[in-house]
């Protein structure tokens, strides 16, 4: 029993989301009390029409009934059409709004959140399952609260009409209840499954196109093909088994409710041929009967759309129900005017996903105002994950790390990174203009202060030469660019942001020698007056660093210029010998 009020209760997460529109939804429940109250008078019209008009023989009294039945349609067609539109208005305005407000939430939370998560589930979420609680407000809620208006009116109306054969039908609704709370529970079970395979096939789908040119290097599109036809095949028998206990719900509610209207008729007109009913009376009851029948299945199938909302709100409140784990303190510290000034104490950090090793192991570091500090070593060293925990991006199980004297974790993260940007081996190019792209570093500049980056970070050139000019769409990705030429949009987003601290990930370790030397006079402009931490493994890239800091197994083994460390021995030797030959230590 205690599933029930759990999953159902998931769909609490829409209150929030329908308050600011109580108007409408107020609108909406009058709309809907009108329109199920109309539908009830049919009924009593019918009866009209037949004892009034059919059986007097009388054209005036046949007249009157047949305009009060088109009144009353008239009437319902108004009302249905606008409870149509409102309800239909907020579930996609509600919809619009869980979107963007899970969205939000996804952004805010720290790649620790979300670096185990499959992109493709998170999408489904957002896509897939906001659209089963779109169709739960725009339209399974107030269908349901229409039926279940109309068939407690039928009821009433039944037995004012007729306690014998009202009895008789009443004796059917416990038997048509039972099914529905019994294969209610089993609905949602079914409905989780279905709509997790669903995600699977996102998830698979996303990860076979984003590696697109991987999986035809390998020739692996018929293994691509038959495991998302596998994955295509289970979501198809997760629905099918959903849509097979559904299907049966149906069957046993129109038996049910149908049979008892079918007998229920046949002792009516028993008593019509008797004499103790009129033709127009038993006509209303049938009438009734038929709605209060049709009520339970519609209301079958409608339970079955709110089991299938409620799996999808559960899904949506395990996404929200993530805690950020980087958040801004209560009351954070104030930033002083910026130098750059950097400083890692005794840092110890192990990422979640491999809780034993450490990344970093008693890390300490002090990157001075203006300096430029280049970390090199081997793969696994540690070295990005500097950039991380300075970044912010997590934090460190031991010890603290500073910028300008402050630590991290007494800053607001939009402030701390509003002092930095960064230039990472592989850049994020958006699926926009070249100029849109440079004016992610700083949203406000002008038209004149995009093309002066452009200019600084050997962008310009290249960028004219593209078919609009900074107009010209980059395409997703930035597929219509050269490795270089991303790198030197990424420069120039950094220029364009004018950090006082400047993080370089292996800016130019992808690139050819001609798009190298133009990447690195770009980078050097950049650099210039202000802090830079170089993270590389060319170490031709820094050599000209003012110091240098050797990482090996989370650790500084070493530290200096290029000339002291060649000449030292050791690590950073080793690595010289191996990337500039046996002149190293002339280098």
């Amino acid at each position: 029993m205690a599933p029930a009020p759990k999953n159902l209760g998931a769909l609490r997460v829409l209150f929030p989301f329908l308050r600011p529109h109580w108007k409408r939804a107020l609108a909406a429940a009058g709309a809907l009390l009108l329109a199920a109250g109309l539908v009830l008078m049919i009924g009593q019209g019918l009866r009209q029409l037949i004892d009034d008009g059919f059986a007097s023989q009388d054209a005036a009294s046949l007249n009157a009934a047949a305009l009060f039945m088109f009144l009353v349609v008239a009437a319902l067609g108004f009302a249905t059409a606008l409870r149509f539109y409102l309800v239909s208005w907020l579930g996609e305005r509600v919809a619009a709004d869980l979107r963007a407000a899970v969205f939000g939430h996804v952004l805010r939370l720290s790649p620790a959140s979300v670096e185990t998560a499959r992109t493709g589930d998170i999408l489904s979420r957002m896509t897939a399952d906001i659209a089963l609680l779109q169709a739960l407000i725009g339209s399974a809620i107030s269908m349901g609260l229409r039926t279940a208006l109309t068939s407690t009116g039928a009821l009433v109306l039944l037995v004012a009409s007729s306690p014998k054969l009202a009895g008789i039908v009443l004796v059917v609704v416990p038997v048509v209840v039972v099914p529905l709370v019994l294969f209610g529970r089993r609905e949602r079970r079914l409905s989780r499954t279905a709509q997790e395979r669903v995600a699977d096939l996102s998830a698979q789908a996303e990860e076979a196109l984003n590696s697109l040119r991987t999986v035809q290097a390998y020739t692996q599109e018929g293994n691509e093909r038959a495991r998302f036809g596998a994955a295509v095949e289970r979501s198809v028998q997760a629905a099918l088994r959903r849509i097979g206990s559904r299907a049966m719900l149906i069957l046993i509610v129109i038996l049910m409710g149908f049979g008892a209207i079918t007998f229920s008729l046949w002792v009516g007109g028993q008593d019509v041929i008797a004499g103790r009913m009129t033709g127009g009376e038993l006509t209303a009851f049938v009438f009734y009967a038929v709605l209060l029948a049709s009520s339970g299945s519609t209301l079958s199938e409608l339970w079955g759309e709110v089991q299938r909302a409620a799996a999808a709100a559960d899904r949506l409140v395990e996404v929200l129900d993530i805690t950020p784990l980087i958040a801004a303190p209560a009351l954070p510290a104030a930033l002083p005017a910026p130098r750059g000034e950097v400083g890692f104490e005794g840092v110890t950090f192990h990422y979640p996903s491999r809780p034993a090793t450490p990344a970093l192991d008693r890390f300490t570091l002090h990157v001075a105002p203006g300096e430029t500090v280049a970390l090199v070593g081997p793969s696994g060293a540690g070295k990005t994950t500097v950039l991380q925990l300075l970044l912010r991006f997590y934090d460190p199980a031991q010890g603290r790390i500073t910028l300008e004297g402050v630590d991290l974790r007494d800053l607001d993260p939009a402030d701390l990174r509003g002092r930095m940007a960064l230039v990472a081996q592989d850049p994020v190019i958006f699926s926009a203009t070249a100029a849109e792209n440079i004016r992610y570093g700083r949203p406000e500049a002008s038209d004149a202060e995009v093309e002066a980056a452009a200019h600084a970070a050997a962008a310009h050139d290249f960028i004219m030469a593209l078919p609009e000019g900074y107009a010209s769409q980059l395409g997703p990705r930035g597929v219509l660019l050269s490795g270089g030429q991303r790198q030197r949009i990424a420069i120039a987003r950094a220029i364009l942001r004018d950090p006082p601290l400047l993080l370089l990930d292996e800016a130019t370790s992808a690139l050819d020698a001609e798009s190298e030397q133009a990447v690195q006079q770009a980078i050097t402009r950049l650099a210039e007056g202000r802090t830079t931490l170089v993270v590389a493994h060319r170490l031709a890239t820094v050599r000209r660093a003012d110091r240098i800091v050797v990482m090996e197994a989370g650790r500084v083994v070493a530290m200096g210029t290029h000339a002291a460390l060649v000449a030292e021995g050791g690590l950073y030797a080793r690595l010289a010998r191996l990337q500039f030959g046996e002149g190293a230590h002339a280098a």
